[in-house]
């Protein structure tokens, strides 16, 4: 009997388990970001649920509204939404909510409020809901400047000053990754037990990839440094193979292989979408803050994405991101063009 493999079967690592774990190293802490994330938690576990029977209850259909974005909303992204603006208020931990599927930021009623921001995409990705591929919820948590004054300026804090951020990825597994400032982990939601147990311990992403993931039907519109970049990806000129090119169109799926398997993530601005195409403050700013987490770098083809410091809650940005010595290279070919 292997005494070694029944232990390490008994003895697992709950989310809940290791947020207790990082909350005892701060003596001072009273428990109210775990409470939070708890609660941002179930809320994944519930769009995981509703996800994995979304053919059979009908919820794929559109729901016949737009978003603030334009784009049509899927039933379940309605359902994501209230979800999780419902289980961030309940938590009594919030004061601000800012949601990729609400125009207006959602102030919580002083009754329930707390002290941090919470800013999120409740399902990124949903356009490939009906086909099956992976999608996911991303999120970002920061700390209000003044419990008594919650103002719209608060959601404009800068990625540099995110406490946390994280996905839940919602595909053959149902995948929970997170950073609280201290390296990156995954947990795998098992259904038996109802709980994430810790699967991916201390993720670091490769110092180089061997895969390059951008949509290339957009390549005309690009500029000179990602068409050269994207060329050498192709055509190198080192006598190193080609690499890969791997895009699924949904940004969480996208990353959590970056971060697994290295290379690099691109979604750049171009003459159709100069500003960039995907949102700042709850896909940008999370994303980014997870690959520095992990050792890799975010760039927006001008600076370090994590300084940038938005002026509107929907605000748009192009990016970069991936393992470091890939994200170097991109840096190096827009430093070239002058840009």
């Amino acid at each position: 009997m292997n005494y070694e493999a029944d232990t390490n079967m008994t003895d697992l690592m709950t989310i809940t388990r290791f947020v207790l774990n990082e909350q005892s190293k701060y003596p001072e802490s009273r428990g109210d970001f775990t409470i939070l994330l708890s609660h941002v938690v179930l809320g994944c576990k519930f769009v995981c649920s509703a996800v994995n029977k979304a053919g059979l209850a009908k919820l794929l259909g559109l729901a016949g509204d737009t978003n603030v974005q334009g784009e049509e909303q899927k039933k379940l992204d309605v359902l994501s939404n209230e979800v999780f603006v419902k289980a961030l208020i309940s938590s009594g931990r919030t004061c601000l909510l800012v949601s990729e599927e609400v125009e207006e930021a959602i102030f919580v009623p002083p009754s329930h409020r707390g002290k941090y921001i919470v800013v999120f995409d409740p399902l990124d990705g949903s356009s490939n809901i009906d086909c099956g591929v992976s999608i996911g919820t991303i999120f970002g948590i920061y700390m209000v400047k003044d419990e008594t004054k919650v103002s719209l300026e608060d959601a404009l804090q800068p990625g540099n000053k995110l406490l946390a951020a994280g996905y839940c990825m919602y595909g053959s597994s149902c995948t929970f990754v997170l950073s609280t400032g201290n390296g990156v982990n995954g947990f795998t939601l098992d259904p038996s037990l109802g709980e994430f147990i810790l699967t991916h311990p201390n993720i670091k992403i490769p110092r180089k990839g061997k895969i390059y993931s951008v949509n290339e039907g957009n390549a005309k519109n690009w500029d000179e440094p990602t068409t050269k970049y994207v060329q050498k990806c192709k055509f190198p000129q080192d006598g190193l193979p080609p690499k890969s090119l791997r895009y699924i169109g949904s940004m969480v799926a996208d990353i959590h292989r970056t971060l697994l398997y290295g290379g690099i993530f691109m979604y750049p601005a171009d003459i159709k979408s100069p500003n960039g195409k995907l949102r700042l403050l709850y896909e940008v700013f999370p994303m980014s803050f997870l690959m520095e987490q992990a050792g890799g770098q975010a760039f927006t083809g001008k600076q370090r994405a994590l300084d940038l410091v938005p002026k509107q809650i929907h605000e748009r940005s192009s990016i970069f991101l991936g393992s470091y010595d890939d994200i170097e290279q991109m840096k190096e070919l827009y430093a070239a063009d002058g840009a």
